[in-house]
């Protein structure tokens, strides 16, 4: 099992419309990601700066981003949030997150 962590920029003008965006996931975007391997997946965010931090277990992170990308549902969901976030070159919001390494874990 992996244990995920990944930063992603969000434009702080837009934090409103993106927290609101998240009270109604759409339920077939939250199957894929199941569907995916996507376990225990939260995000946060810093409301100030706009950074927002997500944290999910996988058997195996690569594969699951290559289960979601293979969905018509997250392709749509991409397009939704795009125009949220600040993605280098116009990427999509999933290809801006970066993958932090994790160092040390207190169980």
């Amino acid at each position: 099992m992996e244990r995920v962590c990944f930063v992603m920029q969000v434009r702080p003008d837009r934090i409103t419309e993106y927290l609101a965006a998240h009270e109604t996931v759409w339920p077939e975007m939250l199957q894929a990601l199941r569907d995916a391997g996507w376990r225990d997946y939260s995000l946060f965010v810093d409301r100030e700066t706009g950074l927002v931090v997500g944290t999910l277990e996988t058997d195996d992170f690569a594969e699951a981003r290559r289960r979601m990308d293979a969905t018509d549902v997250n392709l749509r969901w991409q397009a939704t949030m795009a125009p949220f976030f600040v993605t280098p070159d116009g990427a999509g919001p999933d290809r801006s997150l970066r993958r932090l390494e994790q160092y040390f874990h207190l169980v």
